[in-house]
């Protein structure tokens, strides 16, 4: 709720810009180097329907070295129960497969930054419920939009998630990592800077609870440039002062059907968006970013589905 004890008064305080990309850079080159020699794991988002165990037969179709699904529809307040049988046949199908990690995405209704007491307090609740659903599952991550103020402000949006989730993560127990995932950046809607994901945990003060899901198709669409070497440089030092890289936990590869800087959220096939082949070679080969989980969330349509995405994803990336 809004009160006189928001943690926003105003707009989050700046920290000053960084000297240059290669002097934040170089403080991370032993993470770089842990992650170059990890081998490339891609997954995609495959549906839940049904039994929610048999979502790990559709990565294992697929050959997903790691998968994300939702725990109940994306788009009703309403939840099945998970069973404990079937939670625990989940658990045994994704050891069995080898899949790492497990990614569980957070329904679209809930919005932590809603002004709206309600709203607000509904979506706390349901968060803390999926969290839950997600421990059931053992999911390594919970992803969520940071979501929207309505109008109400920058300001008040980011305090009302931030006091949401420091109320969540208090009384949660599990080792789920939530991850917040940046935006195009839409009408009212948050996380589409570092600046504002970097307000958001550094209000919450709980670092080892709280990560970052980085999708390409909304970073481009927000205006950082990962069309090119230098554009891709420079967005990872601005992640690097913001957030701090070590926080980067997940990869959305989705390309962009919209222009940079559009703020519309269209996701196209890798190589056929805007962001195109080049800009995810030197994104799948990034040694900070090539020992990640890529997961695609990229269309079905004419042009096929995600066994060519997969497919042109894997291409591009480099034997060491």
């Amino acid at each position: 709720m809004i009160s006189k004890d928001n943690i926003f008064e105003g707009p989050p305080e700046q920290k000053p810009g960084p000297a240059s990309d290669e002097a934040l850079l170089e403080p991370l080159s032993e993470l770089a180097e842990l992650r170059e020699e990890s081998p490339l794991r891609i997954g995609v988002h495959v549906s839940s329907a049904g039994h929610i165990y048999e979502s790990v037969d559709r990565a294992v179709i697929y050959g997903c070295d790691c998968m994300q699904i939702f725990s109940r529809s994306p788009r009703s307040w309403r939840a099945k129960k998970i069973a404990e049988d079937e939670a625990a046949e989940f658990c045994k199908r994704r050891q069995h497969a080898g899949i790492e990690p497990v990614v569980v995405h957070i329904p679209y209704l809930i919005n932590l930054c809603s002004p709206d007491p309600q709203l607000h307090s509904k979506s706390t609740d349901e968060f803390a419920a999926d969290l839950r659903r997600a421990a059931l599952l053992e999911a390594n991550y919970l992803v969520s939009h940071v979501g929207s103020h309505r109008g109400a402000g920058e300001a008040v949006g980011l305090s009302q998630i931030s006091t949401a989730l420091r109320e969540i993560l208090t009384q949660d127990r599990s080792d789920v990592l939530v991850l917040l995932e940046n935006t195009a950046g839409s009408a009212n809607s948050l996380g589409h800077s570092f600046q504002q994901l970097q307000a958001i945990i550094e209000a919450v003060d709980m670092p080892d609870r709280l990560g970052i899901c980085f999708d390409t198709a909304h970073a481009f669409e927000a205006g950082y440039d990962l069309a090119t070497r230098e554009g891709l440089e420079k967005t990872l030092a601005d992640l690097s002062h913001w957030v701090g890289i070590e926080h980067l936990k997940v990869i959305h590869a989705n390309d962009s059907k919209t222009a940079l800087n559009s703020h519309s959220d269209r996701h196209e096939h890798i190589g056929r968006g805007q962001i195109g082949l080049e800009g995810f070679r030197n994104i799948v080969n990034h040694p900070f970013l090539r020992g990640l989980p890529f997961i695609l969330e990229t269309p079905l349509d004419e042009q096929g589905g995600y066994e060519v995405d997969l497919r042109v994803l894997r291409s591009l990336r480099k034997r060491t």
